[in-house]
């Protein structure tokens, strides 16, 4: 059986060095187990793996897990840093790097274009390069320094990936506040920030008629779309007794939930199961995370592998195919 994951990540050794020299805001500390993780102040963000630098180990890791294609993206902090000209040049560096191993790997390699979102016109270009390269998509960190994703500055970029109808790959990153609200103790920005922040970012997508604006986006919601399943009859309660006058989407919140996509990671069979209840198997595909310290590849096979054969299949492979066309 044909297995695509589409949450899966890559860094380059000039990104990092670029982070720690220019980002003004990101540094790099040495853990208690001797692994170096890069912060955003005192908030811990990412723990950099050899796998995210090495794409023979890749591979090598794709043939023992038995996964056929990857979609590959870059990972927060991205690329939201260090000025116009670091931003656009973060983006290029990360872009090139996944485009060459396209080349080598043609059969093996597909991925998500990052773009320096608060540059829109440069943002543009970069998505058009990408494009021109094999981008089969955007990567974008549900929230750009900070900013909503639904802020008007960031319309132009949106309004050319919906031009091209291209899959969006929403990721979570150390939500706004993260300090205030005693997060950085214990990964609690991971653990509970992540999925806030994917959450928030997609809610107010939903509610501010984003996808009534821009029909032909495809956006996929990581880590199993953070809370938004749980939410759902939140969402509709709240729809219900919304004032005729403030309302902007067109339709019902259960609606949009089932318009747009998620990956599998989880990392327990129960919320899988409880995703695929609310929006439907049939959105929802294979994702693992790889190579983060968090990855999941065991879980993603084993939780797909509980489901009904028609479901997994779907989920493993089938879904993608339909939303990137390969």
């Amino acid at each position: 059986m044909t297995v695509i994951d589409v949450h899966t990540h890559m860094f380059t050794h000039k990104w990092l060095q670029l982070l720690q020299e220019k980002s003004g805001i990101y540094n790099v500390q040495t853990r208690p187990d001797g692994q170096r993780e890069v912060f955003r102040g005192n908030t811990p963000v990412v723990i950099p793996q050899k796998g995210h630098f090495d794409w023979e180990l890749r591979i090598q890791h794709m043939d023992q897990a038995k996964i056929d294609v990857s979609v590959v993206s870059l990972t927060c902090p991205n690329v939201y840093w260090g000025g116009e000209e670091v931003s656009v040049l973060a983006a290029r560096e990360a872009n090139d790097n996944v485009a060459d191993a396209q080349s080598r790997w043609p059969d093996r390699i597909r991925w998500f274009a990052s773009l320096p979102w608060e540059y829109p016109q440069r943002a543009v270009e970069e998505l058009e390069r990408a494009c021109a390269n094999g981008a089969v998509g955007v990567m974008v960190l549900a929230n750009v320094a900070g900013k909503s994703l639904t802020d008007p500055m960031f319309a132009p970029v949106w309004q050319a990936i919906d031009d091209r109808k291209l899959p969006v790959l929403v990721h979570p990153t150390d939500p706004p506040g993260v300090d205030f609200m005693d997060m950085t103790k214990f990964d609690l920005s991971w653990s509970v920030g992540f999925m806030f922040d994917t959450t928030l970012a997609i809610t107010r997508m939903i509610f501010e008629g984003f996808f009534d604006q821009y029909p032909n986006l495809k956006i996929i919601a990581s880590h199993g779309g953070g809370t938004l399943p749980y939410l759902v009859g939140r969402f509709e309660k709240g729809d219900e007794v919304e004032l005729p006058s403030r309302r902007q989407m067109k339709r019902k919140p259960t609606d949009y939930l089932r318009h747009i996509y998620y990956d599998s990671i989880t990392y327990d069979p129960r919320p899988l199961k409880y995703l695929i209840e609310i929006v439907g198997a049939e959105h929802v595909m294979f994702g693992t995370d790889w190579p983060h310290w968090v990855h999941d590849t065991k879980g993603a096979f084993a939780n797909t592998a509980a489901l009904p054969e028609a479901q997994m299949k779907a989920i493993r492979s089938g879904n993608a195919l339909k939303v990137f066309g390969f």
